[in-house]
């Protein structure tokens, strides 16, 4: 494993994490503590330090299970959570980044993973007009003075994004080989303000994994089901073409993708997905290929698919 500073936060986190949306059950699997365990077992024995998890997972199910599997060496792990979003049922939220809403969400997370502090704590995909409510960034400030946050963070989908505010620590943005939006403008400002940056979905939903082929469908149960279907054979088309012509030989997709991201000059780590001990091992090999940050080796001009 590799490591790099996030950001002016102080952590040292690894270039791999383990994201945990799937822990929620809206991926086509429920998971169970014993298998969740097995997990943390190897991102552990990998090297790993890095979770990134949210309150709507499952209302605060996949920090339960996080919380459960960490609760004897919580502290070697960089934990980092989100607000502002309410789990009601399958891809069914309601928002709330009120205040009050806040503090509840907070206080939920803190129980849910069995600790006193959240190390990074993230505005759940934030809006520009949440951003600017100074009565919840004094909430939140107080909550950190008071030790029960470390850092704060804002999740982001728009590409133009500001990232104007002193107290924006980390900045949590979509990035991979098929969605490059956030090289515009988003990575560049993060660079130059020394924002730590989490790529978001750096597998594209999976799609980089190499898994599909053309006219791939998910059950309804698994949130990429709701895509639509032209897209999908549009990416998985180009993830054959990226398979032919950019994938080293000998390379694994998976690893070969995060690693693409890591190369980014403001990427600090990535926090792919998993569903089984084999994919986190997966995943952690990407640190074993080329990562040395320098100019990315292809001009953002693309479309994003």
């Amino acid at each position: 494993m590799q490591y790099r500073t996030l950001g002016d936060t102080g952590f040292t986190v690894s270039v791999v994490g383990v994201g945990t949306w799937q822990l929620g059950g809206e991926w086509g699997k429920t998971f169970g503590q014993a298998e969740v365990n097995e997990m943390f077992d190897e991102a552990r024995e990998q090297g790993i330090n890095l979770i990134d998890t949210a309150e709507c997972y499952g209302d605060h199910r996949s920090e339960e299970f996080i919380g459960e599997a960490i609760r004897d060496d919580r502290d070697r792990w960089v934990v980092a959570t989100k607000f502002g979003h309410f789990f009601h049922s399958f891809m069914n939220r309601t928002t709330d980044f009120s205040p009050e809403g806040m503090r509840k969400q907070l206080e939920d997370s803190l129980r849910a993973l069995q600790t006193d502090h959240i190390d990074v704590f993230q505005f759940h995909r934030v809006t520009e007009e949440i951003y600017r409510n100074d009565d919840l960034w004094t909430e939140v400030e107080k909550q950190k003075r008071k030790g029960k946050i470390r850092a704060i963070g804002v999740s982001i989908d728009h590409e133009g994004f500001p990232l104007d505010r002193p107290e924006v620590e980390t900045v949590q943005v979509i990035h991979n080989r098929l969605n490059r939006g956030a090289e515009k403008e988003v990575l560049p400002k993060a660079q130059q303000k020394g924002l730590g940056v989490l790529s978001r979905v750096p597998l594209a939903s999976g799609f980089l994994s190499g898994k599909y082929s053309e006219g791939k469908r998910w059950p309804e149960d698994d949130v990429r089901s709701l895509h639509d279907e032209a897209k999908i054979d549009r990416r998985l088309r180009e993830v054959e073409r990226l398979q032919r012509e950019e994938v080293p030989e000998g390379v694994d997709m998976a690893p070969w993708a995060l690693s693409w991201s890591l190369r980014h000059p403001a990427v600090t780590a990535v926090i792919p997905g998993c569903k089984s001990v084999d994919q986190v091992a997966s995943n952690a090999s990407a640190a074993e290929l080329d990562i040395a940050q320098d100019e990315h080796p292809q001009a953002a001009d693309a479309p994003s698919l």
